[in-house]
């Protein structure tokens, strides 16, 4: 009986009990979300998203700092222009007052002793020009005349263009006078006028300095030479014609029916491209795929930078070193053999100096260095700029480089020589020498 009392008493207690405690937590609930709601109303409104126009007050704060770094990149970039881009301007603005630095030979074969009256026309023209005679300043080359031993045969001139002894040569070749002497008074039918002369050049070593100098100043210097001298010759041989016999002057009137180019043109020039610039799309792999080749290695810069961040801060140094430094370079093999295979579909010519196969993978080998070259040096001058400002120095890089690869070094202040010395400009040169047999300077390309 007594503990049913109980029971029933501490029912009716814990039942007491709880209705407090929850009248109690309701209480303090509302007063909290009364505070909570007075505070709301006192907190400053800052602003939200998708809310506000440009030029809002609540947004001035933002607008400033949106301001300023729009500012200093204006700034930036300006000063970038003036540092760099007049190094590009400066490479191409001043080539025509070097074009004296082209160098060239001219050989006088005609006579025993050059003593032909062509060859000396020739060489007499040649050292006039070299000397800015006739010709608006600095607009000429810098001929040599140089004895026919030195370079005994064509073969030999033609060996020392390729090889770069010098930039163009011209050759008055054996006898030329006296075989137009004996082909007017036999009228020789097989008689070419363009026998006489022979003007080598290398459009391969560098298109833009053959076809913007060296072929215009030379044939310029040829054509007007020859035009004066055959008109000579030809005014000295009718004269003397009209001082002949009626029976000689016949003779010689079907002499020249027989071979009529003999006074029409008697000498004319021939001019031999020994490394013709064959492939437009060549111009691809010289100097603006080389433009893609620094853009590519820089995407795996910034990639790298962003995805060792995951993992660098829990890398001891010598394997954050390791990864820093092999991991690009493992991946350029796939990015440069691609780059490679590019090529293969428009004909590139790998086969000019070795076989195809070996022309294309020497081709791959070029560019991987030359990637490496260039993307490890964009991995090392991002941890001295960081993320933010390596693109200035991607601006340097891509036009430091392109500045001495368009034109020859020789026709650019010399202060462009630092060129020698730089990824694209070996690279080019390299490839110049895979694809149009230029002359090899592989191992050098391959060393810098």
């Amino acid at each position: 009986m007594d503990s049913s009392r109980n029971s029933i008493t501490r029912t009716v207690v814990d039942d007491n009990t709880d209705e407090d405690a929850y009248i109690e937590k309701e209480q303090t609930r509302g007063e909290l979300g009364h505070r909570m709601a007075e505070d709301e109303v006192q907190a400053p409104t800052g602003p939200r998203k998708f809310q506000h126009g440009f030029w809002d007050s609540e947004v001035a704060h933002l607008r400033k700092i949106y301001f300023k770094i729009m500012g200093m990149t204006i700034v930036l970039l300006v000063v970038a222009m003036w540092l760099f881009f007049s190094i590009y301007w400066g490479s191409l603005g001043e080539t025509a007052q070097h074009v004296p630095n082209l160098n060239g030979y001219v050989i006088n074969r005609d006579g025993s002793a050059g003593e032909g009256l062509l060859g000396q026309a020739i060489v007499a023209a040649f050292e006039a020009n070299s000397r800015g005679e006739g010709v608006p300043e600095k607009q000429h080359l810098t001929w040599t005349v140089v004895d026919s031993s030195y370079l005994p045969s064509n073969e030999d001139v033609a060996y020392a263009v390729v090889e770069e002894e010098v930039w163009a040569a011209v050759v008055v070749n054996s006898d030329a006078t006296s075989l137009l002497t004996s082909a007017r008074s036999s009228g020789n039918s097989s008689y070419g006028p363009r026998n006489a002369v022979t003007f080598y050049y290398n459009q391969g070593r560098n298109e833009i300095a053959a076809n913007s100098f060296i072929v215009p100043y030379t044939t310029a210097l040829l054509q007007s030479t020859l035009s004066a001298f055959n008109a000579k010759t030809n005014s000295q041989y009718f004269a003397a014609l009209a001082n002949s016999a009626d029976e000689a002057r016949q003779e010689a009137m079907v002499a020249i029916s027989q071979a009529p180019q003999t006074v029409s043109q008697p000498f004319a020039y021939a001019a031999m491209n020994l490394r013709p610039y064959t492939k437009t799309a060549s111009q691809a792999v010289l100097l603006v795929g080389q433009i893609y080749i620094i853009i590519l290695s820089f995407i795996i810069t910034m990639t790298h930078d962003f995805a060792r961040g995951i993992i660098s801060p829990f890398l001891r140094f010598n394997s954050y070193a390791r990864m820093r430094l092999l991991v690009p370079l493992v991946i350029y093999i796939p990015l440069s053999f691609s780059y490679a295979m590019v090529n293969l579909p428009f004909k590139i010519t790998f086969d000019a100096k070795y076989t195809y196969a070996g022309g294309f993978f020497l081709f791959w080998v070029f560019v991987y260095m030359g990637m490496a070259a260039l993307g490890l040096a964009t991995e090392a001058m991002i941890t001295l700029l960081t993320p933010r400002f390596i693109a200035y120095f991607l601006i340097a890089l891509i036009i430091s480089n392109v500045s001495v690869a368009s034109v020859p070094i020789v026709l650019q202040p010399s202060f462009y020589q630092y060129g020698y010395g730089f990824p694209v400009f070996n690279l080019a040169e390299a490839v110049r020498t895979i694809i149009f047999n230029t002359k090899n300077h592989l191992g050098l390309n391959a060393g810098v």
